[in-house]
């Protein structure tokens, strides 16, 4: 089994208020979701302009992980109305100790 999460550090772009800020993220994580992974806002959530988003995956392969994380990166990337600062990852088999982990800055 390995699990992969990511953590997405984003810019949010005219964003004046908390319930604006929500009016952009849910969109972003509702869209994950849909993509067969778990994600929330896991960070800076008092912060109207930054946000991080979780996401995470289990799967038999880690192939399959790295690939369902690189087009959860991708989607958000790809959103006119942010700005992917960094994207940070972890990846965990349970089979040994050992894990990767990757930080890719926007």
């Amino acid at each position: 089994m390995f699990t992969g999460s990511l953590a997405l550090d984003l810019l949010l772009g005219d964003v004046r208020s908390l319930k604006e800020k929500r009016s952009v993220v849910r969109p972003i994580v509702a869209e994950l979701q849909r993509r067969a992974v778990s994600a929330a806002e896991v960070g800076d959530a008092n912060l109207h302009r930054r946000a991080i988003i979780g996401v995470a995956v289990v799967s038999a392969s880690p192939k399959h992980v790295t690939e369902v994380l690189d087009a959860c990166e991708r989607l958000v990337a790809g959103r006119p109305e942010v700005t992917l600062l960094s994207a940070r990852r972890q990846l965990i088999s349970d089979t040994d100790d050992e894990y990767e982990e990757y930080v890719t800055d926007g």
